[in-house]
């Protein structure tokens, strides 16, 4: 930059005026702003890593001095580069954007940001994840813009920002540093105010009216900052609650705390009267402590998603356009656009979704899906953004970025899963909203009362029922629940998309299967190898798979699956050639081969077609192998069972559900399944309406029906059934309509589907019982003068954990052992798998 441009704006060009102290660090360097509005557009700019905007920037920015400067904070998001990490367009006008809200601490929170978010004129729908501190937004470009979403979001008393993994670890750091601050505040002054009240405990009557004024001027001087800086949360978010005109959960214990600081300050200015300083410092600490304790175990259960969106790497090795082959720059991931080629090292983590370019390797995605299992990659295949890189090194086309990716939509996923709640959560909180009402009426009622009965225990009496109740536990029950079980049903692979499923699935009596993509793999696979020589099984496959090495055809992708997960060896192929519709001929050491058609092999081995063909199914896909001295091996190819399958059977059955097969295929091709995989209800030739009426058969019967499906066929059935279940390969209009996603290829983890959503029902129940137990007893009891306001905050803040701890008993279940039968797909040469029927030959 020139001398003479320095004085000038670095964001919008203006002169910057003398003796002005504005300035922003952009990269490092400080730069001369003209005004608060440009600093703090700039700063939120640099805060979210695109500083790069001013490096590439075709035009100066327009001076932000006609709004102050948080306002002008707000209107940095309405930038587009400031929106491209979080914010996505939907279509039609509308975005989407993930934030993260700052200040949220409880569901109450949580249905105060939606209610009030969604007042705004234009925003289409919110919803917010209190586990993980996350909004969704969904609004009309046109009607109302993100920075009007933000400061609705700050009238509220919250602030927020887009969300990014490094940003949610700085604030999360920064409010534990805070939370524990505030906690060794009060349990300080609880300790202070505890010994200058213990001598008026035991001394009965004996201490001198000077030492107790004393001891109580002290503890009213220790109890000041708790009051002010420990408790300061509890005050915000009761007040926060009253001008929303609601009562939350905060609203009681403000009040107690207001109420008991008031009277113990006046009976240390006047001299006499009980003081409850020591209950107050208590009941601050241990209500602190709980909370604190809560915001851990939330974050236990969110710690699923957390993995997901800390996953993408900060940079990635950008290959240079019109460089030489092989040179890369380190850019950041954020900057990566579509159409970029980024390099990525073995052990490396692909920063975005992307097409394998160049190379061949394996991608670890069991963060995604998790399986564990590395699937192979090669030139062609999709690759999604936070998977590792295994074996070697590979170019890639980046294809989507930031909100667009995999990996953030299955955040969008799970947030948009934890931020609804099943009907039994709804009704609870209805009943919280009531019961806090409910309860300072009944606190006012005892105040009133104990007056009459006793004066001088009516301010203890009234204090123990405001701080004994426990809506927290109420509120917390559902939240604290779902989290966990979303977050356990992930680790198993599964994503949750609607809190609904998790209720709906646990009461199911009918899964129905779609075949194609669902209970089969949907793809051509190797099933069969038939010996026609003296060549072992082994022998055959690793002569086919040296011949089709470097092909990409779909015979020669199953072919080298089957090799490569088998371990095989396989030798080098040489002079090999590809006649189009026939096959591959080449030689295999002193061998020329072929492997293709039948006819085309025969021809090489001056022989007749194998008598074996006559075994082979309608669908099947063959090919032969041959050399100059004969017919080698018959392959057969088709639409294998999915790992799991025939074990999923069982297992639902077992479980009281009835297993239905449904599918567009011929229905001997669908008897056929059906017969292998043991259901014994199943229809073929079924149209999308077909499967339709079929699913409002069971329904109009009293059924409770899981749809299981992949594809855009499914998606009016998948939206008919209680609960919908899509396969992760699938169509995006099935997973758009769908309940859940089985994110990897065995579907036997739709078993650890019904066992999760069965103990997360049963785990919010019990929940809801032991808050609704525990204020119908403790309430009472407090009214009846029997509790004080210490034990009262020891049982308030138990009760408040224990439903959290409940919560995070939610594991995803071990895989339990499954025969190698129902896992691996078909490979012996047993003739029985090849009924007697003649086939038509497919080329290979």
């Amino acid at each position: 930059m020139s001398g003479a441009h320095a004085q000038a704006c670095f964001h919008c060009g203006e002169p910057v005026p003398g003796g002005s102290r504005q300035h922003a660090v952009i990269d490092g360097v400080a730069r001369a702003m003209c005004c608060a509005g440009c600093a703090a557009v700039a700063r939120t700019i640099a805060a979210h890593g695109l500083a790069a905007y001013y490096a590439n920037r075709s035009a100066l920015a327009p001076r932000e001095t006609a709004a102050p400067a948080q306002d002008a904070e707000f209107t940095a998001y309405d930038l587009a580069a400031v929106q491209q990490p979080f914010v996505r367009d939907a279509g039609g006008g509308v975005r989407q954007a993930t934030l993260l809200v700052e200040g949220l601490t409880c569901g109450a929170c949580a249905w105060l940001i939606e209610r009030g978010v969604a007042r705004v004129e234009g925003v289409r729908e919110v919803a917010v994840n209190a586990a993980a501190r996350r909004m969704q937004v969904e609004w009309d470009f046109a009607r109302v813009k993100l920075s009007d979403i933000l400061r609705a979001l700050a009238a509220l008393g919250y602030r927020s920002r887009g969300f990014d993994p490094a940003a949610r670890e700085r604030a999360a750091a920064r409010e534990r540093r805070v939370m524990l601050w505030r906690i060794f505040v009060a349990a300080f002054a609880m300790m202070q105010v505890m010994m200058y009240a213990l001598p008026g405990y035991v001394s009965e009557g004996e201490m001198t009216p000077g030492a107790e004024r004393l001891m109580r001027w002290a503890s009213l001087v220790l109890t000041m900052p708790v009051m002010l800086w420990s408790a300061a949360p509890f005050f915000g978010n009761a007040w926060r609650d009253l001008r929303a005109h609601r009562v939350g959960m905060d609203v009681p214990v403000a009040l107690a705390l207001a109420v008991a600081f008031a009277a113990s300050a006046r009976a240390t200015a006047i001299g006499h009267g009980a003081v409850y300083f020591d209950s107050i410092t208590m009941f601050v600490f241990l209500l602190l402590g709980a909370r604190y304790l809560e915001a851990k175990a939330r974050s236990i259960a969110a710690e699923s998603q957390r993995r997901l969106v800390g996953h993408v790497p900060a940079v990635a090795d950008r290959a240079v356009p019109g460089a030489a082959p092989g040179t890369t720059e380190r850019v950041a991931a954020a900057a990566l656009v579509p159409g970029d080629r980024v390099v990525v090292a073995p052990g490396g983590i692909i920063p975005a979704d992307g097409v394998v370019e160049a190379g061949w390797s394996a991608a670890d995605e069991s963060l995604l899906t998790g399986e564990s299992r590395p699937v192979p990659k090669a030139p062609g295949d999709a690759v999604t953004g936070g998977s590792i890189n295994l074996s070697n090194p590979v170019t890639l086309e980046v294809t989507r970025v930031g909100a667009d990716t995999v990996l953030s939509g299955i955040v969008r996923l799970m947030d948009r899963a934890q931020s609804e709640k099943p009907a039994i959560a709804r009704c609870a909180d209805r009943v919280a909203q009531w019961f806090v009402a409910a309860l300072i009426g009944v606190a006012a009622a005892t105040a009133l009362a104990w007056y009459f009965i006793d004066p001088q225990r009516a301010l203890e009496v009234t204090v123990a029922v405001l701080v004994v109740s426990c809506p927290c536990a109420l509120s917390l029950a559902t939240p604290a629940a779902l989290a966990a079980a979303t977050g356990a049903l992930h680790r198993a692979g599964i994503l949750v998309t609607r809190a609904h499923a998790l209720e709906t699935l646990a009461r199911a009596t009918h899964v129905v299967f779609d075949k194609t993509g669902t209970l089969t793999r949907g793809s051509l696979a190797l099933i069969g190898i038939v010996p026609l020589g003296a060549h072992s099984r082994e022998a055959c496959l690793a002569l086919a798979a040296a011949l089709e090495h470097g092909a990409s055809h779909p015979v020669a992708r199953a072919i080298l699956a089957v090799a490569g997960a088998e371990g095989i060896a396989v030798p080098a192929a040489e002079a090999t050639e590809h006649a189009p519709g026939l096959g591959i001929e080449g030689r295999v050491g002193d061998r020329r081969m072929r492997i293709g058609t039948p006819a085309f092999a025969a021809a090489l081995a001056g022989a007749p077609a194998p008598g074996e063909l006559r075994l082979v199914v309608d669908e099947a896909t063959v090919a032969v192998l041959a050399d100059e001295q004969g017919l080698v091996a018959l392959f057969t190819f088709g639409d294998a069972p999915r790992p799991g399958a025939r074990w999923i059977v069982r297992e639902l059955e077992r479980r009281g559900a009835a297993v239905c097969l449904l599918s567009g295929d011929r229905g001997a091709v669908a008897a056929r399944l059906a017969r292998e995989l043991g259901i014994a209800t199943a229809a073929g030739d079924a149209t999308p309406r077909a499967k339709l009426e079929f699913v409002r058969g069971l329904q109009s019967r009293g059924g409770v029906v899981a749809m299981v499906g992949d594809g855009v066929n499914d998606a009016p059935v998948l939206a008919r059934a209680e609960v919908s279940i899509a396969m992760g390969g699938g169509a995006d209009l099935a997973h758009a309509g769908a309940d859940m996603i089985l994110m990897g290829e065995d579907v036997g983890r739709l078993a650890d589907a019904f066992d999760i959503s069965s103990s997360a029902m049963r785990v919010i129940r019990q929940n809801l019982a032991w808050a609704a137990g525990y204020n119908a007893v403790a309430v009472p009891l407090a009214v009846a003068g029997l509790v004080t306001p210490l034990a009262a905050g020891i049982g308030m803040a138990a009760s408040s954990l224990a439903v959290v701890l409940n919560a995070l008993r939610l594991q995803p279940p071990a895989p339990p052992p499954r025969d190698e039968a129902s896992i691996l797909p078909p490979m012996d040469a047993d003739e029985r798998r090849f009924p007697p029927r003649r086939g038509t030959i497919s080329p290979a």
